[in-house]
């Protein structure tokens, strides 16, 4: 039902996909009117697709999955899945997906090999998902596999200790649990976190393991366990089901089958943002929101800053998305917030984050052809800086202009101002072209191009002041008309399913009339998202 209420505006800060579905959810149940600040030059935030000489790159890699119907449903009604007879003849079910969208645009299946040319240009992609550990110069299967090529390169004495650790670990638990070490060596035993743990997650987030909050764990890890990989890994041997994309009793380190854009994610948000200028709202890009006018309970009125000429004024609203990093939202609450408060958004901290595009002819480990079979791969080798490799052929054979040359993302986690976040591009290519040359992925000379791209506060930390949060929550919590939503926006690791989640609910709680932010909080947190049945 509409809200009739006429005039009402919403100041959404950040184009990303909280931002853009705050948006959309707006326009699609109330009359309000959005209106979208965004400093990048382009929609989508860190699922922006990033274009490069004819060849496009993710940043991160997004997998189109959610155990959220509501978000499936959303998506597909924005990009129609393809055709209905080319997902039968893949074996997956379509148990749970609306597909009724598929008058929409005619697709068929893509072949890894290559694309169809007669495939619609708006549609989504089914993918089955690889990825692999590579540690010891070896490749081990992600999520590990109880088969004897894994024993073999783990080592026998090795594996034992591995098992003994497990089941020391289960029955004499620690206690309390308060380090993402604690939380690892619970689940996982001590000696299979200091093999495939500890050292990973320390190049992703620069600090120890004893450091960051066993909430990092909770909220990424969830469900997942040793006794879960093993029922996944026994499946396998079970008679050949019928697979089904909805997934629901997989963890979603497990899944096997996920939606991805034909061109990427970006073509999803620019979907998105196509359709709400298209319903009355406006969206503009490079443009920064630096302060507030604000009585403590309410806000009123945003500062825009124009980037490219320097122009300010004050936009007014009657209610506010805000998407953007917790610390710019305090400072720009001004000098009226508490001391306390200010003091933990100062501290909390964040991880950046550095992603080399890479043109090359082959890789040497391929198994067919020119390229790998997998989509990414975790990089847990000490003497390399290197976090992960994505390889977007395998994403989507559309992200690639020439399909005999391999397109790969080569991933960084850094701060931002530190030596590898101040190299000069040239620079970091080389550097990035080495290590991989180290690891025996390719030849130098293989190298055709790249390119780099930097993206700063890409992963908000759970170190820092993150342990004192719920002081900001409850001070933002006053503001009737703010919502926090999105990753930067709530502070927390969310996948952008989560994101979209929080912008639908903050959107249902103006519909509802429901002042509390409770339920806003709670995405990402319910059991029965996180299907722990």
């Amino acid at each position: 039902m509409k809200n009739h209420i006429s005039q009402q505006m919403a100041i959404i800060i950040g184009a990303g996909p909280a931002g853009l579905t705050a948006a959309y959810e707006l326009l699609e149940r109330t009359s309000t009117k959005p209106i979208i600040f965004e400093l990048d030059d382009k929609v989508g935030g860190l699922a922006r697709t990033v274009h490069y000489k004819g060849n496009r790159m993710d940043i991160g890699g997004h997998r189109f999955f959610s155990k959220s119907d509501r978000v499936m449903h959303w998506w597909l009604n924005i990009l129609p899945l393809q055709s209905a007879d080319s997902f039968k003849r893949s074996g997956i079910e379509t148990e749970r997906i609306n597909i009724s969208y598929q008058h929409r645009s005619r697709a068929v299946q893509v072949s890894p090999d290559g694309p169809d040319p007669a495939i619609s240009d708006r549609v989504m992609l089914i993918r089955k998902r690889k990825s692999r550990i590579f540690f010891l110069r070896n490749f081990f299967d992600y999520p590990l596999s109880l088969n004897f090529t894994t024993l073999r390169r783990l080592g026998l004495l090795r594996v034992v200790h591995i098992l003994l650790s497990y089941i020391r670990a289960r029955f004499f638990p620690r206690r309390p649990e308060t380090s993402l070490e604690d939380f690892f060596i619970n689940r996982f035993g001590r000696v299979l976190y200091l093999t495939f743990f500890k050292d990973y997650t320390e190049k992703v987030w620069g600090v120890s393991c004893k450091e960051i909050s066993a909430a990092w764990g909770r909220q990424r890890v969830k469900g997942v366990s040793i006794s879960k990989a093993l029922g996944h890994a026994l499946q396998k041997f079970l008679p050949k089901r019928t697979a089904s994309l909805s997934q629901k009793s997989s963890e979603t380190s497990l899944i096997e089958y996920f939606l991805y854009p034909k061109f990427g994610p970006g073509q999803m948000w620019q979907e998105v943002a196509r359709a709400i200028e298209c319903r009355g709202g406006s969206i503009f890009l490079q443009h920064s929101v630096i302060a507030f006018r604000h009585d403590g309970r309410n806000i009123f009125a945003a500062h825009i800053r124009d980037k490219r000429t320097g122009k300010t004024w004050w936009q007014k609203g009657d209610y506010f998305f805000s998407t953007m990093p917790v610390q710019s939202l305090i400072a720009g609450l001004g000098a009226v917030v508490p001391s306390e408060v200010r003091d933990v958004a100062a501290s909390l901290c964040y991880r950046d984050f550095m992603s080399v595009g890479l043109l090359v002819r082959k890789l040497r480990f391929a198994e067919y052809g020119r390229l790998m079979t997998d989509n990414w791969i975790y990089v847990q080798e000490k003497d390399v800086r290197l976090g992960r490799i994505q390889i977007w052929n395998n994403w989507s054979p559309y992200l690639v202009q020439d399909p005999n040359t391999v397109w790969l993302g080569l991933e960084y986690f850094c701060n931002e101002g530190d030596e590898l976040w101040r190299k000069s591009d040239q620079a970091f290519l080389k550097f990035a072209t080495a290590e991989l040359a180290k690891l025996g992925f390719i030849d130098a000379a293989d190298v055709l191009d790249g390119c780099v791209v930097r993206v700063p506060k890409a992963y908000p930390a759970y170190f820092g002041s993150y342990d004192r949060f719920s002081v900001i929550r409850t001070y933002l919590d006053r503001f009737a008309n703010l919502f926090s939503i999105g990753r930067n926006g709530m502070h927390r690791y969310n996948n952008q399913d989560h994101s979209m989640l929080a912008a639908m609910t903050a959107v249902d709680s103006i519909v509802d009339g429901v002042i509390s932010k409770d339920a806003l909080w709670r995405v990402n947190t319910e059991v029965e998202y996180h299907e722990e049945r």
